[in-house]
């Protein structure tokens, strides 16, 4: 386990199937000590975890979003993620959008392009 304090995480795009990354990513962020926040319109619960149905319903600080998005699907979510001011938004692969990501750094929100599994793994979460 790595030796970084726990953060507050919303997996966006969070999948209740077992082989979707997102979903791996919810059972990892947990198994690493991460509160998390799956976010997803149509689920209830997710891997024993209330689902949030919107950004807009997240209601605490966060730390980070993972994006599990595909570009097409972020563009209107855009708005969301910069009224929730997270400390940073990761773009798993699949869901990288450099302009909105140029959108949410001007905000100050920092953006990369990584794998979530990886950096949990490799301690660079």
């Amino acid at each position: 386990m790595p030796d970084s304090k726990p953060e507050t995480v919303v997996v966006l795009g969070a999948s209740p199937k077992p082989e979707r990354y997102s979903n791996r990513a919810i059972h990892m962020l947990r198994e690493y000590g991460h509160a998390v926040i799956p976010v997803n319109p149509i689920q209830r619960e997710i891997a024993g975890l209330p689902v949030s149905p919107s950004l807009q319903a997240v209601t605490q600080p966060v730390d980070t979003v993972t994006v599990y998005v595909s570009p097409a699907h972020l563009e209107p979510l855009v708005d969301g993620l910069l009224a929730l001011k997270p400390k940073r938004v990761i773009f798993n692969p699949g869901a990288e959008h450099p302009r909105i990501a140029a959108r949410l750094e001007q905000a100050g929100i920092a953006c990369e392009d990584a794998c979530t599994l990886v950096l949990l793994r490799s301690r660079q979460f």
